[in-house]
């Protein structure tokens, strides 16, 4: 499956949708990923410049990125068959992993904000990660307007670092991490593939240092 990039007028790339000092794109060679990466932003997120939504989807064959406030249902946003019980959300709630499971880095939580038992179990069961991208207020709207959200899985972070964002770009928790720190994060520990992180985290790493350089 190819990645769906929503186009915005003025962009150079298609792909990305960064201007030509902040594109990457032609050394990115795309990951055969098996956990498919759901990407919902908020219409008011489209940063060209340091958001990086676009860029992560670059890194996978099966990833998909729509733009817009709401979806009767995660079948209709994938338009084939879904269970959103496969499927994993990265939590906006305050649980932080280290408090709740300090050994872990992906932590699955249920309802009472609890960690689930048989972590690694229900982690191998997931087919596909949603990720909200916009800033926390519009995280939090894209929660609530689409209910459906609610039947998947829960997920939260153990981050070992900060953002790579520093101070272009202030997360509102020290656990808080960009979009493409998040899906690399995730999609690395499920597949047991560390190589996807380095990859992901390398183009972050690129894109940060062409912005920062006048």
């Amino acid at each position: 499956m190819k990645p769906e990039i929503a186009s915005a007028a003025g962009v150079e790339c298609e792909r990305c949708g960064k201007s030509a000092a902040l594109c990457g794109c032609d050394a990115i060679v795309p990951f055969d990923n098996r956990i498919q990466v759901l990407i919902l932003q908020h219409p008011q997120e489209q940063d060209r410049a340091l958001g990086t939504a676009g860029l992560t989807v670059r890194h996978f064959r099966n990833a998909i990125l729509k733009v817009g406030l709401s979806w009767p249902s995660l079948a209709k946003i994938l338009d084939r068959p879904a269970d959103p019980h496969r499927w994993a959300v990265l939590y906006l709630g305050s649980a932080k992993a280290a408090a709740l499971a300090p050994d872990r880095e992906v932590v699955m939580l249920n309802r009472k904000g609890e960690p689930e038992r048989n972590q690694d179990e229900l982690l191998r069961d997931i087919e596909g990660i949603v990720l909200l991208d916009g800033n926390w207020s519009q995280a939090k709207a894209l929660w609530w307007r689409n209910a459906w959200m609610l039947k998947c899985r829960r997920v939260i972070l153990g981050p070992s670092r900060p953002s790579r964002y520093g101070h272009l770009r202030r997360e509102p928790r020290p656990d808080g991490l960009s979009t493409i720190e998040a899906a690399a994060m995730l999609v690395s520990r499920l597949e047991n593939r560390p190589e996807i992180e380095a990859a992901l985290t390398a183009s972050f790493e690129k894109m940060l240092a062409s912005h920062r350089t006048p």
